[in-house]
């Protein structure tokens, strides 16, 4: 039985919105360049086919990943969720203690995180410290440059 894979339901229908844009648009477009390449006559040294055919098993491995990954979804609808300790789904901001910086993340699927949009994976080394947690709590991480102390302010979703 293959393990459940959670999603926000935001971060599910990003992945929908990417599936069905790799089967009706980029699907279709790498067909049409790879009959493009085709026309141009000797495949054994025609750059335009490989790189066309490269681009279809790209794309053909990323909409088989996304089926898999949306069959086997566990999407979770954080707009009913509430209260104050750390859970997936919370959006939670915390100050580094030695700094005073103010972060704030929201803690999400693995296929879903970027670090850019303030989006955590439950699996990073911050988030697993974090969950379970409550505001006015200090958590210690371990980071790349070195352990890291920060308290939570805040928690929402």
């Amino acid at each position: 039985m293959a393990q459940k894979i959670p999603l926000t339901k935001e971060g599910a229908e990003m992945l929908k919105a990417e599936l069905k844009r790799r089967k009706s648009v980029e699907r279709p477009r790498i067909i049409e360049a790879i009959a493009e390449a085709r026309a141009h006559g000797d495949l054994s040294e025609n750059a335009e086919y490989e790189a066309a055919k490269e681009q279809q098993s790209f794309n053909e491995g990323r909409i088989q990943q996304l089926g898999t990954i949306l069959a086997n979804a566990d999407i979770i609808d954080t707009s009913r969720m509430k209260g104050d300790r750390v859970v997936f789904g919370a959006k939670v901001t915390v100050a580094d203690e030695q700094t005073d910086e103010q972060a704030t993340y929201a803690i999400v699927g693995a296929e879903e995180a970027d670090l850019e949009q303030g989006k955590i994976s439950y699996t990073s080394p911050l988030a697993r410290a974090l969950i379970g947690k409550s505001e006015g709590d200090s958590v210690e991480v371990q980071a790349p440059g070195g352990v890291r102390h920060y308290e939570i302010l805040e928690v929402g979703f």
